[in-house]
């Protein structure tokens, strides 16, 4: 059993300068950091994404279950309907998940949010971030759609069922859980990983909006063609490094995709999620028309100190905590 760290002296002082750097990149632009509760009385419904659970003997109702946050995303949503302004947090976030090369139950993320920016506003800032951070000048910039035409001449927004399932059978890739699968999305996504993910983002980071609407999430639907949200990622090196939306404002279209969450958890056998209410009521209020991202801190640092690991760039991971 060792109890030396993961990183080494020489990687916690670059780390340390590099938290610095982004804090000063949103201080120049008036984007205030943020603090927000790491214990919720809510979590996501996501069905790809599981909470770590904690118990709290103190409540006025007895014992309470509560969650370690997946992201600071609802509640740095309710400041803003509050009536706060453009805000950042630099964020402990918790997964109930593997332990792997990308990933740790507990890791850091980058969260903002920008009032009255768009999706493309937004994914400029990003660059502006990664490419300050990773010493680089260029990215390249693909639609979902045009980048699953590049390399598997599929149209995500046209293909159905059958067509994936042939695809993915004609390349080798069809595993028996496949042949079960009713789910569309759930196909594209693995299509999405072994055939597109593979190939972008090789030499600059690639960023990939406008995903098809089913898998909008939080994100609002293009006024200009229902098929896609207003929807990005970034990746580079292999890595997903963001994930960012034009953010969904109306709360009875939130509260609709919550259970729809929910029923895609049943029919997985997953528990259901308690709708976070207090989120849908900051929605009901007012949330202003902005744009919002998340960015995994401990892989861009990992990409910036050329790591392959996060572990390399992190003190102790779960299996040395």
């Amino acid at each position: 059993m060792s109890w030396q760290p993961s990183m080494d002296w020489e990687a916690a002082k670059k780390r340390a300068k590099l938290l610095s750097t982004i804090r000063r990149f949103f201080e120049e632009r008036d984007v205030v950091e943020v603090e927000t509760p790491l214990l919720s009385q809510a979590t996501v419904t996501d069905v790809h994404l599981d909470a770590i659970q904690a118990k709290y003997s103190w409540s006025a109702e007895g014992e309470q279950q509560l969650y370690l946050q997946t992201s600071p995303e609802f509640a740095m949503k309710r400041l803003l309907a509050a009536g706060y302004q453009s805000i950042y947090q630099i964020s402990k976030a918790f997964r109930d998940e593997a332990q792997g090369r990308l990933h740790n139950p507990e890791f850091t993320m980058l969260e903002w949010y920008r009032i009255g920016f768009t999706m493309e506003m937004l994914m400029d800032e990003v660059q502006d971030l990664i490419c300050l951070v990773l010493g680089i000048s260029k990215t390249e910039t693909l639609s979902y759609q045009a980048s699953f035409i590049r390399y598997t001449q599929l149209d995500p927004l046209e293909v159905k069922i059958d067509d994936c399932l042939t695809f993915i059978r004609c390349h080798g890739k069809l595993e028996p859980w496949l042949e079960e699968v009713n789910d569309l999305d759930t196909l594209l996504q693995f299509i999405f990983c072994e055939f597109v993910e593979v190939n972008i983002g090789k030499e600059i980071p690639c960023f990939i909006h406008s995903f098809p609407a089913s898998q909008a999430s939080l994100a609002e639907i293009c006024g200009n063609d229902s098929r896609v949200a207003l929807r990005f990622e970034c990746y580079f090196k292999g890595v997903e490094l963001v994930n960012g939306f034009y953010e969904l404002t109306d709360s009875k279209q939130q509260k609709t995709r919550f259970e729809q969450d929910n029923s895609s958890r049943n029919a997985k056998g997953l528990p259901s999620r308690e709708v976070d209410h207090r989120f849908i009521k900051a929605l009901e209020s007012g949330l202003p028309k902005c744009a919002g991202v998340a960015l995994g801190i401990d892989r861009l640092i990992m990409l910036a100190l050329e790591q392959n690991t996060i572990a390399n760039i992190m003190t102790y991971t779960i299996d040395k905590a």
